[in-house]
């Protein structure tokens, strides 16, 4: 008994592997037939004995056309193991196009570089892989554009830049973030970052491509974009570019048209200068480390100006871009740095479950009773907000408004906070750039605002005014007026004028709720300036200053009288005057009825990058 195999196809033998006589494993190539320039196997069925090979090399078969005739594998023959079966360990790697594949990708590795590496180490750095390797969890990164080399074959022989360009100086792609606490897509992020190793971090030709192709991703995907970006900006020795100047180079605009749409996070240790520098400042939050360098422009560039010579330390340090306002976190070293990238972007992951609080009643005594007694409102934001949670953002800039990301119950909100140990929490031109920022950036990324209001109202005087402080206030009420999420204002103790309403989005009436501690105060003005203004007869028709500080005292308590917060509640301006113990039951209340945001409904159109 013979079991006839057949073509299943049309085409030409160009093959015959096996002869009448020869045994053969079930799934054994018997023959290989041509057809549309593709050769396809003809296997064994069975296990079996070749009885006649029909055809012969050049045949042209049909479908249905016997190519082989098997019968039964003789006892005394025993039949071959097949080739997958005796394969041990890894399968494939003796194939040279996978081989070849393997090596090459392994140039690009830290492994292969050790001179590189041992730079990196002569100046307490570590390689952009290492980077982004403690950023991303093990396992989960897949990169874009590892093979991918310098555009300079123009002046470059192919084995050099395959060597000394790998990745074209920018490692780039997709991994987890946080997985152990965020699933799915929520921990899923882009990671990218310039590799110093090759020609100094530089922005090459084919990086910004590979930018480019990791932006669009970034906008399909609607996932976060990690960006590591120490160099020294735009490339100038790539020869293969097609081009002259560069300048229609798209990576900078799809990156800022990304502002808005997703996080954006900018790492940066050491130097980064002039294009490097702009992908920085186009992101949400800048994170330095102390020894980084940021400017617009390097050294090069400002002696090409004819500006002076100076050394890569004197553009931009950190003594300068930390209470300028440029860096919004500053961090020991790059491990340090790559932590608290992954604890920013935990607040635009989602809740969690584990978190606890402090004994809410030790709010009570945070605001002294003394009104004229200043205390740290750090205090109570630490107190209020889940235990650990608190991650305060350009804290040596504008320093009379705090800004910070923090928890209530796991959910992630924005904090602004007035500070009364500045200027008495007066709102100043660099507190209200920094507030009105931080609103849209919690309004973009569907983040609550919870408000913690203490100010005498807008600074005031000549000086403040020399700063545009009208634009910069302003500001405040427009951005407030026009966010999506939900707001909510704890007034912990003064409320005063213009000021106040910035803090509320223009009102005590605009946020989801306006509570008050028994320590608000509020009125149209602060106290002393509305006496001092609204009863000057009377006080200069005192007769000496005895009777006239006695009546100013007089007046004083008579305002706080009417202005303190059980007073207001009487007349409905606020929502309520409740024990401070009380306020994360407020706060709850509110984030838990507010319905989802519709995905994909973008009501912001950027984040502003001041």
């Amino acid at each position: 008994m013979s079991d006839s195999v057949r073509s299943e196809l049309q085409g030409t033998i160009v093959s015959i592997e096996v002869a009448a006589g020869d045994t053969v494993p079930a799934g054994a190539t018997l023959a290989l037939v041509e057809s549309m320039k593709l050769h396809h196997e003809i296997t064994a069925p069975i296990d079996g004995a070749v009885l006649d090979v029909v055809v012969e090399v050049g045949s042209t078969v049909h479908p249905g056309d016997v190519v082989v005739e098997l019968g039964p594998v003789p006892d005394s023959a025993t039949v071959p193991v097949a080739a997958a079966e005796a394969t041990t360990g890894p399968r494939g790697l003796e194939r040279r196009d996978l081989s070849d594949v393997l090596a090459r990708r392994h140039l690009g590795t830290d492994d292969a570089r050790p001179e590189a590496v041992e730079r990196r180490r002569a100046r307490q750095r570590r390689t952009a892989r290492e980077n982004v390797a403690d950023l991303i969890d093990d396992g989960t990164f897949v990169e874009y554009g590892p093979l991918v080399i310098a555009a300079q074959a123009k002046r470059r022989s192919h084995d050099d830049l395959v060597t000394r360009t790998p990745a074209d100086g920018m490692i780039g792609g997709i991994g987890t973030v946080n997985g152990d606490r965020f699933d799915g897509s929520d921990a899923r992020v882009i990671a990218v970052s310039y590799d110093y190793t090759v020609m100094a971090g530089t922005q090459g030709h084919r990086n910004h491509r590979k930018k480019d192709r990791l932006f669009e991703l970034a906008e399909r995907l609607e996932l976060p974009v990690v960006f590591f970006t120490e160099g020294g900006g735009g490339r100038p020795g790539d020869t293969d570019t097609g081009g002259v100047t560069g300048l229609n180079c798209l990576a900078f605009t799809w990156f800022a048209r990304l502002s808005g749409t997703v996080p954006l996070i900018g790492v940066n240790a050491g130097y980064c200068f002039a294009g490097n520098a702009a992908i920085l400042g186009c992101c949400d939050v800048v994170i330095a480390t102390e020894d980084s360098n940021i400017g617009m422009g390097g050294p090069a560039m400002i002696e090409g100006g004819g500006l002076g010579v100076y050394a890569p330390t004197d553009v931009g340090p950190m003594s300068v871009q930390r209470v300028n306002g440029v860096v919004d976190l500053v961090a020991r070293d790059e491990e340090h740095a790559t932590a608290l990238a992954a604890r920013y972007l935990s607040y635009f992951q989602g809740a969690t479950d584990d978190w606890s609080c402090a004994d809410q009643t030790e709010l009570r005594d945070v605001v002294p009773v003394d009104r004229l007694r200043s205390y740290d409102v750090h205090d109570a934001i630490e107190r209020l907000f889940d235990t650990g949670s608190v991650l305060e953002l350009r804290r040596e800039f504008g320093i009379g408004m705090i800004t910070a990301l923090a928890r209530v119950e796991g959910r992630p909100v924005g904090v602004i906070a007035n500070n009364p140990a500045h200027l008495a929490g007066a709102i100043d031109s660099d507190g209200s750039d920094k507030a009105a920022r931080f609103m849209q950036l919690c309004d973009a990324h569907d983040l609550p605002i919870v408000t913690l209001v203490d100010t005498p109202g807008m600074m005031v005087g000549p000086d403040v005014e020399e700063t545009a402080l009208v634009r910069h206030c302003s500001r405040l009420f427009v951005t407030g007026a026009n966010v999506s999420v939900p707001m909510i204002s704890v007034v912990l103790r003064k409320s005063y004028g213009l000021g106040a309403q910035a803090m509320m989005g223009g009102s005590t009436k605009a946020p989801l709720a306006c509570v008050a501690w028994p320590t608000g105060e509020f009125g149209g003005m602060g106290l002393e300036g509305a006496v001092e203004l609204g009863y000057r007869k009377e006080l200069e028709a005192c007769s000496d200053d005895r009777e006239r500080s006695a009546l100013y005292r007089e007046l004083v308590d008579r305002l706080y009288e009417r202005g303190k917060a059980l007073s207001i509640a009487e007349y409905f301006e606020i929502d309520d005057v409740i024990d401070p113990a009380e306020s994360r039951r407020w706060i709850s209340t509110l984030l838990e009825s507010t319905p989802p945001r519709h995905t994909g409904v973008r009501t912001r159109p950027h984040v502003d990058t001041w």
